[in-house]
């Protein structure tokens, strides 16, 4: 017996003490039952003093279940006495690792306890491993992959997890899986393009549709995603050889004149549109230089543009019929494509440029502008380094491509796959990661037998990517926000890693069911943690400041009760060690 009840209030009991707590050992967060008959509500230690103790009321035993939640108060009669072994088992789990379970590391509280993990509880929910930097994110989340994947007694063989490795630290400590763990494949690609240790990461340039292009070009108004979406239709169409596709060049080209012959603007602007057009867009059929043959004399094209004195142009007619006959009687965006062709950003910036003109973009001087800024970025794109990125030659269709990701090199199943997306920059990486998790998502609703392929999708530094950015105001969505409202039912889930939690989307995080949160100090964190994140009381927030590194508090549906917890060091380490400034400082000869 520890002593007596004296008061209750709200949630929390105050227990006079009977016991000389001099000579007992810590008392600070363990748990006590409170038993009156076959009742027992079970309470956390939060404070004590040397006469009293502070204990919340944490939930109820009820046979051999523990029911988290505060249903119930004890009896003022009730014995008070400190939980044993068999009872703490159905609240913390049980010390002994079943299949099914995992370790994920030990208990703060009670010395050398193993909080084992029912594997279905937590990977089967979004989770969020938050903290600040030098807290231990990366050890911990080093420390639970080693744990899931170097047992052989226990492979997860059917696992796909995606991780997404901002500063590229995790290769070291995952790449000895294999040797611990035969059954096990892990495959890494890298961004580095310069001294590349690893393949490239490519992404097939047409699995992207729309809304990834509008992405990739940085999109800022819903105006500019029909220019895309026409884009799209034309480059399977104008890319391939060159003489199976003039007759559509030509027809795009054609019709964009037709327009502007028959625009009924003043004679120099339709010259003008009609120059600046052919001056960009030709072909050897129908360029300035192109035939008009009339009975008895031959002019250019060119020169049928002449204006004469009074401010007309007198070959309008001509012109009109020259350029009609170019027009195909089926639209070439209605022509269905049989053989799919792989197109490069090269191929795509042709396609755009034809839309523009297509589109009539010299109608209108602020759709030209809109438009236009489309054409400049991708060639930017498609004339910088970046390129290398969307560059795949051989055609692969969605399934296919994500089946290349999950093969390692000796052409078995990978249950692992880290993408180092530390080479690019912010906004590439975002839209990369992004493009990836889509396509994942897409994969994994279209399949008939839903939730049959999981996908995990881990991301590093999550606060980069899950942002509350403009993708809903342009595309309608966020793909992360979808992920996390939609993704449980087909299997697809989002682990993120950040911290700055404050700086996440709401919506992805409010979806998360576990989390585990190391040390975290910035004020606005700490109370958006505390406002988004359940069951998080001002004693937890308070504890979250002061958490050793590789030290943190657990809860979600994997936990019964919030859990303070320890992981072992990962072995491997990953590469997320502070430098170490006093060993290159002293060390001599170093240039």
């Amino acid at each position: 017996m520890l002593g007596t009840i004296e008061e209750i209030r709200d949630e929390s009991v105050y227990v006079h003490l009977e016991i000389e707590i001099e000579k007992q050992a810590n008392l600070m967060n363990l748990h006590v039952v409170f038993e009156n008959g076959p009742t027992k509500i079970v309470g956390e230690i939060m404070n004590s003093t040397k006469t009293t103790l502070k204990v919340n009321i944490v939930g109820e035993l009820k046979g051999n279940k523990f029911i988290p939640g505060v249903s119930a108060k004890p009896a003022f009669k009730s014995k008070v006495r400190i939980i044993t072994l068999e009872e703490l088992e159905q609240i913390l789990g049980k010390t002994t690792l079943e299949k099914g379970m995992i370790n994920f590391g030990y208990s703060n509280i009670y010395e050398n306890y193993p909080i084992n993990i029912d594997v279905n509880s937590f990977f089967s929910n979004h989770f969020a491993i938050l903290g600040n930097s030098g807290a231990g994110k990366s050890f911990s989340v080093s420390r639970i992959l080693q744990n899931l994947f170097c047992d052989p007694a226990n492979s997860p063989v059917g696992a796909n997890i995606f991780l997404f490795d901002a500063y590229g630290e995790y290769t070291n400590a995952l790449k000895e899986v294999e040797k611990q763990n035969p059954s096990i494949r892990y495959k890494t690609y890298t961004t580095n393009t310069e001294f590349a240790d690893t393949e490239i990461l490519k992404i097939p340039l047409w699995l992207l549709d729309v809304d990834d292009v509008a992405l990739l070009l940085d999109v800022t108004t819903p105006n500019q995603l029909p220019i895309i979406e026409k884009a799209l239709k034309l480059v399977p169409i104008l890319t391939g050889e060159e003489e199976d596709v003039i007759p559509y060049k030509n027809d795009i080209i054609a019709r964009a004149l037709e327009d502007i012959l028959l625009s009924g603007h003043q004679s120099t602007k339709i010259r003008d549109q009609v120059t600046a057009v052919l001056t960009k867009f030709n072909t050897k059929d129908l360029n300035l230089e192109s035939l008009i043959v009339q009975p008895g004399y031959t002019r250019t094209l060119k020169q049928c543009l002449y204006i004469d004195k009074t401010g007309k142009l007198q070959e309008m007619e001509l012109v009109v019929n020259f350029v009609k006959q170019f027009i195909l009687e089926d639209n070439p965006e209605d022509i269905k494509i049989e053989k799919m062709i792989p197109y490069s950003l090269k191929d795509l910036e042709v396609a755009m440029d034809f839309a523009l003109i297509s589109e009539g973009i010299l109608k209108s001087d602020k759709v030209y502008d809109e438009a236009n800024v489309l054409s400049v970025r991708l060639h930017t794109l498609a004339n910088s380094k970046e390129h290398i990125y969307f560059d795949v030659s051989n055609y692969i269709p969605r399934d296919g491509y994500i089946r290349s990701l999950l093969t390692s090199y000796d052409n078995q199943k990978a249950q692992m796959v880290n993408f180092n997306i530390n080479y690019i920059n912010d906004r590439l990486a975002k839209v990369i990661v992004k493009i990836i998790s889509k396509m994942l998502f897409q994969e994994a609703a279209e399949n008939k037998n839903r939730g049959s392929v999981p996908f995990h999708i881990i991301i590093e530094e999550a606060h980069r990517y899950v942002q509350r950015d403009r993708d809903t105001e342009i595309l309608g969505y966020n793909i992360f926000d979808r992920i996390t409202k939609e993704g449980r039912k087909y299997g697809v889930l989002l682990g993120l890693i950040t911290q700055r939690p404050s700086e996440l989307s709401d919506t992805a995080i409010s979806q998360c069911s576990n989390f585990l949160i190391l040390r975290t100090l910035h004020p606005k964190d700490l109370e958006y943690i505390k406002e988004m994140v359940p069951n998080v009381s001002q004693e937890i927030t308070l504890q979250l400041k002061n958490l050793k590194p590789g030290n943190c508090i657990a809860f979600g549906t994997a936990f019964q009760i919030p859990v303070q917890m320890h992981f072992l060091p990962p072995n491997p380490t990953p590469l997320s060690n502070n430098v170490d400034i006093h060993t290159i400082w002293y060390q001599l000869g170093q240039v």
